[in-house]
C-alpha cells in the first residue's frame, strides 16, 4: 500500500505540474495574439487619420485658398479634418480616441494633457524616436496607445505658427494671436496619438482561455480516474491472490493431514505402488478444490474492480480512504 500510495502521489505531482505548464504557455500565447490584435487595430486607425489628412492637404486646402482670404475654415486644415472625422466614429465607440496633442497648438482642444506632454518630449529629446507604444488607464477601462512625433517637415506650415504678423488675418480674427506661433522647421511639436481599448480583445483571450483548461483539465481527470482504477484493479487481484493462496493451503494440509491420518495404519502393510497411488488421489483431491475455490473467487474480484472504478467516480474520498484501509 505504501508503494500504491507513493504512485498515487507522483501521479498528481505530474498531473499537477503538467497542468500548470500548459496553462502558463496556452495563456502567454492568448494574450500576445490579444496584443497583436489591438496593436493591429491601433495601427490601422493610424493610418485612416493620416490619409485623412493627406487628402486634406493634397485635395480639400488647394480648392479653399481663394475662400481664406475672407474667412478662416478650418477644415483646410488636415489636424482639424482628422480629429473631426475620429470624432464621429467616437459617437458609437467611445472606448476609442485620436488626438493630435501640441505643446502650443493654435486650436485649445489639441492642448497636450500631462500625460500627453510626456510623450511629445520623449520625442523631443530623442531624434530617432518615430513611434512609441504603452498602456494606460482609462475612465473607459485599460487602453493601448501608439504615438507618432508630429514634425514640422513642410515649410508652408509657417505661413500660420511662425509669427504672429506672417499668418493670414482671418486665422488671428478666429483664433487670436496668443497660441499656435513660434514653430520652427523640423521642430517636434506635438503627437498623433491613438487609443484602443483592451478589454475586449482579453476578455476574449480569457474565455478561450477558461474553455480550453477545462477541456485539457477534464481529459487529464478522465485519464487519471483510468490509471487509479487500474492501479486498484493491481492492488485487489495482489490481495485477494493472497487470500486464496492462504485458505489454499489450509485446505491442502487439512487434506493431506486428514488423508495421512485415515491411512497410517494401513501403510505399514502397503507397498510403494499403493503408497503413490493414495498420494496420487490426495493430490487431485487438492487441485480439484483450488480450481472450484479459485472459480468463485475470479467473479469476486472483477465485481471488486468495478465497484472500485465507479466508487472512484462518484466519490473520490471514500475510494481513498478504502484504498488505505487496504
Amino acid at each position: 500500500m505504501k508503494l500504491l500510495l507513493k504512485f498515487n502521489l507522483i501521479f498528481l505531482l505530474i498531473f499537477a505540474g503538467g497542468l500548470a505548464a500548459i496553462g502558463q504557455v496556452s495563456w502567454t500565447l492568448l494574450e500576445r495574439n490579444a496584443r497583436e490584435e489591438i496593436a493591429q487595430s491601433a495601427g490601422l486607425l493610424m493610418d485612416a487619420a493620416l490619409a485623412t489628412r493627406g487628402y486634406t492637404q493634397g485635395q480639400i486646402a488647394p480648392l479653399l485658398q481663394t475662400q481664406l482670404k475672407y474667412t478662416f475654415l478650418p477644415q483646410t486644415i488636415a489636424a482639424y479634418s482628422a480629429t473631426e472625422v475620429f470624432n464621429d466614429v467616437r459617437k458609437k465607440h467611445p472606448e476609442y480616441s485620436y488626438k493630435e496633442a501640441v505643446l502650443n497648438p493654435t486650436n485649445p482642444r489639441d492642448r497636450a494633457v500631462e500625460w500627453e506632454s510626456d510623450i511629445v518630449q520623449q520625442f523631443r529629446n530623442n531624434k530617432e524616436s518615430t513611434e512609441i507604444i504603452g498602456d494606460r488607464d482609462t475612465p473607459n477601462g485599460r487602453s493601448f496607445y501608439v504615438a507618432r512625433p508630429l514634425r514640422i517637415v513642410n515649410p508652408a506650415c509657417l505661413q500660420c505658427h511662425s509669427t504672429v504678423e506672417a499668418a493670414p488675418p482671418t486665422l488671428i480674427e478666429r483664433y487670436g494671436p496668443a497660441n499656435g506661433f513660434g514653430w520652427q522647421l523640423n521642430e517636434v511639436v506635438g503627437a498623433q496619438i491613438i487609443s484602443v481599448p483592451t478589454k475586449v480583445p482579453l476578455d476574449r483571450a480569457q474565455k478561450a482561455f477558461n474553455l480550453f483548461m477545462t477541456a485539457t483539465g477534464t481529459v487529464f481527470v478522465l485519464i487519471g480516474i483510468m490509471v487509479a482504477s487500474a492501479g486498484l484493479a493491481v492492488m485487489l487481484r495482489h490481495h485477494l491472490l493472497q487470500v486464496v493462496q492462504s485458505h489454499l493451503v489450509l485446505v491442502r494440509d487439512a487434506v493431506i493431514g486428514s488423508a495421512i491420518d485415515a491411512s497410517m495404519s494401513d501403510l505399514v502393510s502397503c507397498d510403494e505402488e499403493q503408497v503413490r497411488d493414495a498420494l496420487s488421489q490426495d493430490t487431485l483431491r487438492y487441485s480439484t478444490m483450488t480450481s472450484s475455490v479459485a472459480s468463485e473467487l475470479v467473479p469476486s474480484a472483477i465485481t471488486g474492480v468495478a465497484v472500485a472504478a465507479v466508487l472512484l467516480v462518484m466519490d473520490p474520498l471514500l475510494f481513498a480512504t478504502v484504498t488505505l484501509l487496504l
